[in-house]
């Protein structure tokens, strides 16, 4: 059968001098958390437009649905901002999802940039207008003391900069024996596990069919992830695969008494055992990493 889902469209790359647009589609954050990410934006010789929803509050969120959907549906729409940063993740996407006009994106694509609950608009983009996103550190991952930072959080914020303006860049990771050697070439979809999860069944639901998978996630319990796995193999997103990549998990202790009594990679390779295509653990990248 042949495969008749369109092309991926790619933005335009970056130059010195444009415009990156920062707001806050889900948890808040203050102007003077995102303080650090200005400076090293504008050391990377771009501009920011910082959005209406920073440092506005209603609870746990960034503002009211309504005021997040519309700072998002302006950066979306202004024509001088070439991408768009998140300035955090937390909860909040879903719900203002499907307040938002895509139409306006595809007219005038631009990268979204983010992770985490981020991962909403990586699906739903994906899914229904086919427009490359980057799966990425937001704002408050900057470091305010560059100095004191690890290499591994200096590399993956650089390596923003780099997708945004075309450069080629090489993952280095520690090898892992229960990976599976191959060579993996497809489109790479995916993100933060427990979002996509939320996500099936929805018109923000990816197809991974022939994709390569990345899965991430953070504070979840091992018995929690498995349950995720198995959402994963039970819809289909497991069988068709190029290749599937398990990013940075940060594992919640299990509770005395509660032990799951598997770990992460016995609880994928349950599920992908079966399958031949290449795989790969503990590739960096997630809400775990510093």
């Amino acid at each position: 059968m042949l495969n008749l889902e369109k092309p991926c469209i790619i933005p335009p790359y970056l130059k010195k001098g444009d415009t990156i647009g920062i707001c806050c589609p889900a948890g808040y954050i203050t102007t003077e958390d995102i303080q650090p990410a200005l400076l090293k934006i504008n050391e990377w010789g771009f501009t920011v437009k910082v959005g209406s929803s920073i440092g506005k509050k209603d609870f746990t969120f960034g503002g009211t649905d309504e005021e997040r959907a519309a700072d998002f549906q302006q950066m979306m729409e202004d024509k001088t901002v070439k991408a768009i940063l998140c300035a955090r993740g937390g909860y909040g996407a879903v719900r203002i999802v499907d307040k938002l006009d895509f139409k306006k994106l595809k007219n005038n694509p631009k990268w979204i940039i983010g992770f985490s609950d981020v991962t909403v608009f990586h699906s739903h983009i994906n899914a229904n207008h086919r427009i490359a996103t980057i799966h990425s550190k937001m704002c408050n991952s900057f470091p305010s003391d560059w100095s004191k930072a690890e290499p591994v959080q200096i590399e993956t914020i650089e390596s923003i900069r780099k997708c945004l303006v075309g450069e080629k860049t090489k993952q280095l990771f520690t090898p892992n024996e229960k990976n599976k050697t191959g060579l993996a070439i497809g489109e790479l979809v995916g993100g933060n596990l427990k979002t996509i999860e939320s996500l099936a069944g929805s018109r923000s639901d990816i197809d991974t069919k022939d994709k390569i998978l990345f899965v991430e996630d953070t504070g979840e319990y091992l018995y929690s992830i498995d349950r995720m796995f198995w959402n994963l193999k039970r819809t289909g997103k497991l069988s068709n695969l190029k290749g599937l990549i398990i990013g940075g998990f940060k594992v919640k202790p299990d509770d005395p008494g509660e032990e799951f009594g598997r770990t992460l990679e016995d609880i994928v390779l349950e599920k992908v055992g079966e399958y031949k295509y290449p795989r790969l653990f503990r590739l960096p990248g997630g809400a775990s990493e510093k």
